[in-house]
């Protein structure tokens, strides 16, 4: 039996067809943008967003050799805002997680709550990445628009009603536990926090576990994508928990360094981590897709998207020179630069800093800079001061009382051996990539086998479909460099942190 998994990102979608066994059978993908200015704002078209799905799916399933699809899940990203009318049409544009308008209403929050205790019940501390300060914005900036809407999704319920176009929505836990707006332990919106914030429980959708089924396809959008009416929705979840899943981190130890637009370092435990190390370093606590687990992950806004940002601007050369698709733009980059270590340092914090800091006054920087200096010396940079940031993460992780034993790699990161390798050398430890290194869709994918009754639970659908692929391991000389060098990486945001709040 067929599924597909289908993962909407920040800056792209895809859909990938799975047999049972986890083999890829088709797969399309599309590119697009997101809507930013000075403000703060990062905006989609979420009507758009579901065009381009709908074509993602189509493109899958015309380079697939089979058509029969017994269920489809979905991966999508986190914390984004999409109001909608009664026909499920948006009333405003997607407002993502990366949109920090809604700073303004984080004092609000903590003078009615507190923060360490909205952090206690909800695994959530006050955020303008959090979906329940975006619905505060929308609330008050947009009040129009605010009256027409009907419900208030993430991308999770709004895809999934989509397909089953159904007025009665669904967000799986694991989105619902990232809203700041979920009591973590009971498992249900927390009626205290919205009647305080005057926010109608009604405008939010029916929480329920990953992975079961909440009906079959629309019949109109099963004619529209040539897919068996029959066809199961099945519930989903938050991109890093799919990502989780389809990397076969359903035990504790286990950790996922996932680079899509951004770059997460993720992992799931048994009981609710609510320290202070957690709270300080503004590591969330929620709901895993392996829903007798709870999930946490650092986040570096920047990941695959200081990639992009790096392309866009400094590489229309390399752009002429791969545009006839033999070589990937990337891979020609990676084959430019240095093997040894880079003597520039790069401050990765072009939309501020991600964890433990959270500090978004912060900017990028480059230093050391030498007339000798090439742009390939400045990527090279780039790509180390993200791995710099994933161990300040790891050893702040430990702190917390996470200790991750084995790492694996997945997203588009993993296709760079070398970025891989620099990896290895900088944390100085073993990397596993995966033989999906799609780890997101694959979750999705697990998801609707298990809703549709393909796997009996989650574990087996695991086992029936992870399989690790290469492992990287640290050379020892380059990872004594590194280590010097990430001693001096880590003052740079210290020595920086002043300058930075004095620009605009």
């Amino acid at each position: 039996m067929n599924i597909i998994g289908l993962d909407v990102g920040s800056t792209g979608c895809k859909a990938i067809i799975f047999n049972s066994e986890g083999k890829i059978l088709g797969s399309g993908f599309q590119e697009y943008g997101i809507e930013y200015d000075n403000s703060g704002k990062a905006e989609q078209n979420a009507e758009k967003i579901w065009m381009e799905t709908c074509g993602v799916i189509k493109k899958a399933l015309n380079s697939s050799p089979v058509r029969q699809i017994k269920a489809i899940g979905i991966s999508v990203q986190g914390d984004a805002v999409i109001p909608v009318d009664k026909n499920f049409n948006p009333t405003h544009n997607a407002i993502l997680g990366m949109d920090y308008r809604s700073s303004e209403f984080l004092p609000v929050c903590e003078e009615i709550f507190g923060s360490k205790k909205l952090f206690k019940l909800t695994g959530m501390r006050p955020h303008p990445i959090n979906s329940l300060t975006k619905i505060l914005w929308f609330k008050n900036k947009k009040p129009s628009e605010f009256k027409k809407t009907y419900k208030i999704t993430t991308y999770a319920d709004f895809i999934v009603g989509k397909l089953c176009g159904s007025n009665k929505t669904f967000i799986d836990f694991t989105m619902a536990s990232r809203t700041m707006a979920f009591d973590l332990k009971k498992r249900k919106w927390s009626d205290y926090i919205l009647n305080k914030l005057e926010i109608n429980k009604e405008m939010l959708s029916e929480p329920v576990p990953s992975g079961i089924s909440i009906g079959s396809i629309n019949k109109k959008i099963a004619e529209e994508l040539e897919l068996p009416a029959n066809m199961i929705v099945a519930t989903g979840g938050h991109d890093q928990t799919c990502a989780a899943l389809g990397a076969g981190i359903i035990y504790e130890g286990l950790g996922l360094i996932s680079t899509g637009t951004a770059e997460v370092l993720s992992t799931g435990f048994f009981s609710p981590l609510l320290n202070d190390t957690m709270y300080n370093s503004y590591y969330p606590c929620y709901i895993h897709a392996k829903d007798d687990m709870y999930f946490t992950f650092s986040l570096n806004h920047v990941g695959g998207l200081l990639l992009k940002w790096f392309r866009d601007n400094f590489c229309e050369k390399e752009i002429d020179i791969t545009s006839g698709g033999n070589t990937n733009i990337y891979k020609y980059l990676d084959g430019k630069i240095s093997e040894t270590p880079s003597n520039i340092l790069f401050l990765p914090h072009l939309n501020g800093s991600g964890t433990p800091v959270c500090d978004l006054s912060s900017k990028g920087a480059i230093v050391g800079l030498k007339i000798s200096s090439s742009k390939y010396d400045i990527y090279k940079s780039m790509l180390e001061s993200l791995v710099y940031e994933l161990k300040i993460n790891i050893e702040t992780l430990k702190k917390a009382g996470i200790s991750l034993k084995k790492l694996f790699c997945a997203g588009g990161g993993a296709k760079s051996p070398v970025w891989l390798q620099i990896k290895a050398d900088i944390l100085n430890r073993e990397i596993d990539t995966l033989k999906i290194s799609e780890a997101a869709c694959l979750g999705a994918a697990i998801l609707a086998g298990k809703a549709a009754g393909i796997y009996k639970n989650i574990i087996e659908g695991v086992n029936a479909t992870v399989k690790s692929d290469k492992t990287f391991t640290p050379d020892r000389q380059l990872s004594e460099i590194y280590s010097k060098k990430y001693t001096v990486y880590k003052q740079l945001y210290p020595a920086l942190k002043s300058i930075n709040e004095q620009l605009d």
